[in-house]
């Protein structure tokens, strides 16, 4: 049995946009839920959630059975932020089934380059055998695994501080390396507008980087929160955008439920709701 193709991998080769939604509520049931509502991919984020090896194990199984239900060309494709580009941390998220990784804070193309020897076996990389153990062979279901899996491994960096930026050519155009994601709020913050993504020099800074990715033959990938925002960045040619937050779209929506309601009736009045 031969190793399932990256379809995100592969999909990040064509110009169709791949939009996708942040998870952050460390939740295999969550992530099951979301896997069920339409997005190309979903990040499973280890860097700022309250996420470790075992529950972002548990959010890929939520993936996993969501698929069971859908077509493949509609299922949500999961992308995971490991917290530091660390190569231990690195093969065990491989190591769990994860093919598509994110890594926070890649200053320079040498910082590139030992991640791309991180996630691949040897020869061609420094990743660790034991893929016996490894829920990505599925416990050797999948024999020629170690001689697969470097082919199948997406790997994004992130692109966050002026020194990136000036680097982001180099970086883009190291092999191995499938895409360059923009942190706008910590690119802001080291460009010294902290707390201001949308400050023009920011805002500038990021429609250069993209288009810099883009002419070294690799996508680019932002984060956006907004509509104007989004619909920006898609027509500056972004190839993967995470177009929400999980933690965020829960709380607007609980916010206007309570608040559709509240607003009717007065204060201490009694329910009238029939429960």
């Amino acid at each position: 049995m031969k190793l399932p193709v990256n379809a995100f991998k592969k999909a990040l080769l064509n110009p169709t946009p791949q939009i996708g939604l942040w998870v952050g509520l460390a939740n295999g049931y969550v992530a099951e839920i979301l896997a069920g509502t339409g997005f190309d991919w979903l990040l499973i984020d280890g860097e700022h959630a309250p996420n470790d090896v075992r529950s972002v194990l548990e959010q890929l199984q939520g993936l996993a059975s969501a698929w069971s239900a859908q077509p493949e060309a509609e299922r949500s494709q999961a992308v995971v932020r490991v917290p530091v580009g660390d190569t231990t941390l690195i093969k065990q998220f491989l190591d769990i089934g994860a093919q598509t990784l994110l890594v926070p804070m890649v200053d320079t193309p040498e910082q590139a380059a030992q991640l791309v020897q991180a996630t691949r076996y040897p020869p061609d990389g420094i990743r660790g055998m034991g893929s016996a153990l490894a829920r990505a062979s599925r416990w050797q279901a999948y024999p020629q695994y170690i001689h697969e899996a470097n082919d199948q491994v997406c790997l994004l960096v992130q692109a966050e501080s002026a020194l990136s930026l000036k680097n982001i050519d180099a970086i883009a155009a190291t092999p191995g390396i499938d895409g360059v994601f923009i942190g706008p709020a910590d690119l802001s913050a080291s460009m010294g507008y902290s707390g201001q993504p949308g400050h023009p020099e920011v805002q500038a800074a990021i429609e250069d980087a993209i288009k810099r990715i883009l002419a070294a033959g690799k996508a680019p990938g932002i984060l956006a929160t907004t509509h104007e925002q989004t619909e920006k960045w898609l027509a500056a040619g972004a190839r993967f955008v995470a177009v929400g937050v999980d933690t965020m779209v829960l709380t607007a929506a609980a916010q206007q439920l309570a608040m559709k309601y509240k607003k009717q009736g007065t204060p201490g009045s009694p329910s009238t709701s029939g429960y």
